[in-house]
């Protein structure tokens, strides 16, 4: 003999299934966002310092360099008699901006242009 399920037992199952997975999918929504300004962020910066490299290799100023890099981004550029050396830096914020940010950096390195430096 089967017992029968007498109806409204479940009830309130699903608000407690709901608070209990609704933190960890907002948890996740907020890491892929951050993984995807992350990386959005490193191809800004490769770019800023492939710009900032070719620039100065070619005996000019890298302030193109200084329009692409994002929003807070260090460029430092570095030279031999050879070849220039750029990175850019800068901190991606996690989760907003209450936890420490993710560093994301990027170098190029250009051959000097015959005759110049």
């Amino acid at each position: 003999m089967r017992r029968r399920r007498r109806p409204g037992r479940d009830r309130g199952a699903f608000t407690a299934e709901l608070a209990a997975g609704l933190p960890a999918l907002m948890l996740l929504l907020f890491a892929g966002i951050t993984a995807v300004s992350s990386v959005v962020a490193k191809a800004q910066c490769l770019d800023a310092a492939r710009e900032a490299a070719l620039a100065e290799a070619r005996g000019g100023k890298s302030s193109v360099a200084a329009r692409i890099a994002p929003d807070g981004a260090s460029i430092e550029v570095s030279a031999d008699r050879e070849s220039v050396t750029a990175t850019v830096s800068v901190r991606v914020s996690v989760l907003g901006s209450h936890l420490p940010g993710i560093a994301v950096t990027a170098t190029a390195v250009a051959a000097r242009e015959p005759g110049v430096g």
